[in-house]
């Protein structure tokens, strides 16, 4: 983040101050979502496991990612993914 600020000259809590009114979130709760959806997209388009889509993504605990993606997505990975599925079969059969 600090890189960041410097490189548009900013002081690093302009910086987040800023980029919290423009995304409605810290840069570390921005970084969190991303990688989650990211995540996401991994177990719905590739046949990634949560695990392996966790790791791909940069978590180092399985359980930590569990964890935040149910605060996120409201459900555990395994049931968002295979609810997911279900509602648009072409998903399921482009795998």
């Amino acid at each position: 983040m600090e890189d960041l600020a410097e490189k548009i000259n900013m002081a690093p809590s302009t910086f987040h101050k800023h980029f919290k009114e423009v995304t409605t979130l810290s840069p570390l709760q921005y970084q969190k979502h991303l990688r989650l959806c990211e995540a996401q997209r991994l177990m719905l388009a590739d046949p990634y496991s949560a695990s392996q889509a966790a790791f791909a993504v940069g978590y180092e605990s399985s359980n930590q990612f569990s964890r935040e993606y149910k605060r996120l997505f409201g459900d555990t990975p395994k049931n968002s993914i295979t609810h997911s599925l279900s509602l648009y079969p072409v998903v399921n059969t482009i795998r």
